[in-house]
């Protein structure tokens, strides 16, 4: 299996944290964040990751270099941002597979890998998504399903209880590059919004622990999650 790890964002709302690194690379227990996200993978069958960077790569491959644990490490280096599906098409250059994990450097959502492989396996998906129950949340968008399909993503506004995209998708390769789509692009608002209620669009739920650092709150409790979960 190959994944793609987006890796590119400025993290301007951490500036105090990471004022010359990109945001993946935000210490959190004496290394950078990325590297949690990456010794989670290491414990599937991953062949190959492909970090997708933009800001300031060279922090990334310096600290990563060629390998993470056995694992064959490849980077793609934005040299003007591409949007979330442009970054992600641009670094499916490098895959060969058919089906590409794909997930973001900046969140930490460990859910159960193999379920979510079979998933998509099993129903032959085009594009799965990994989606996290919460409650009593207002920074994130809702996702409606009908039983595994999406049918509807709601705009950021306060939610008691619902289920919200946990940036954990499996992607068909041929399917994502047959998007007729601009270089530049947003796979959240120009693929899965305009592919609602298509069946196009499947989705697993984990309860699994789920953080974000984008905004400084949930940087500071990220030493604290990581050291509960493992």
């Amino acid at each position: 299996m190959e994944a793609i790890v987006l890796a590119g964002g400025m993290g301007t709302r951490l500036r105090y944290a990471v004022a010359d690194l990109p945001k993946p690379m935000a210490p959190v227990n004496g290394k950078p964040f990325l590297f949690h996200v990456l010794n989670w993978l290491k414990d599937f069958p991953v062949e190959r990751i492909i970090l997708s960077t933009g800001y300031k790569s060279e922090s990334i491959v310096e600290f990563f270099g060629s390998s993470f644990c056995g694992i064959n490490v490849e980077y793609t280096v934005e040299e003007a941002p591409l949007g979330t599906g442009g970054a992600i098409r641009f670094a499916m250059q490098k895959c060969a597979g058919e089906n590409i994990l794909v997930l973001n450097g900046d969140t930490f959502f460990p859910i159960e890998l193999d379920r979510f492989l079979s998933f998509h396996d099993d129903r032959k998906c085009k594009f799965s998504l990994a989606l996290k129950p919460m409650k009593d949340f207002s920074r994130y968008g809702s996702v409606e399903c009908k039983g595994d399909v999406i049918i509807r993503f709601n705009e950021k506004k306060f939610c008691s209880e619902g289920l919200i995209n946990g940036g954990i998708y499996i992607i068909n390769r041929k399917f994502f590059e047959s998007i007729d789509l601009p270089e530049v692009f947003s796979v959240e608002k120009d693929v899965l919004e305009k592919n609602t209620g298509s069946g196009i669009l499947r989705c697993m739920v984990s309860d699994k622990p789920f953080i974000d650092i984008g905004i400084p709150e949930d940087y500071k409790r990220a030493g604290d999650f990581l050291k509960e979960i493992h």
